[in-house]
């Protein structure tokens, strides 16, 4: 049986967190997208909203409450030579409570406030995807 066969999409969930005109990334190592670039985020859990999700992943990742949450567009990426499919939904954060901590730093590097017109490279692809795709959206931030 061919592994796709048994494969089936998975939910992202990525947290575009701002402030001052930034936005929190963070450099992933040893999980899914390793060595790239990519906001707080994770997978979608049977029963749990998007916006649940993205406070939770948030919190567990970084510490930051969402006080407030914006859903955004999504993107479809199918990588790793055919092996993963992502439905990636990014929701958008501009007021929270505390500061960034590197709380899972066996899954990320550190925690880094970027402008959105000077993002670091390479980003994970949902992110490059939304770029690509949103980059008008972006310019009116």
């Amino acid at each position: 049986m061919d592994v796709r066969e048994k494969a089936i999409p998975r939910i992202g969930i990525g947290v575009f967190v701002e402030k001052e005109g930034k936005v929190l990334l963070g450099k992933r190592k040893n999980t899914h997208g390793a060595l790239m670039w990519a906001p707080p985020g994770g997978h979608l859990e049977f029963g749990e909203s998007v916006e649940e999700c993205a406070k939770r992943e948030l919190l567990e990742e970084t510490g930051l409450e969402a006080l407030s949450c914006a859903l955004g567009p999504w993107v479809e990426n199918v990588m790793d030579d055919g092996k993963k499919h992502y439905i990636s939904i990014f929701i958008f954060v501009d007021q929270f409570k505390g500061e960034p901590q590197l709380l899972e730093p066996e899954k990320c590097e550190g925690w880094h406030w970027f402008a959105w017109e000077e993002l670091p490279q390479p980003l994970i692809e949902s992110v490059a995807s939304f770029i690509q795709n949103y980059r008008k959206q972006l310019q009116k931030l």
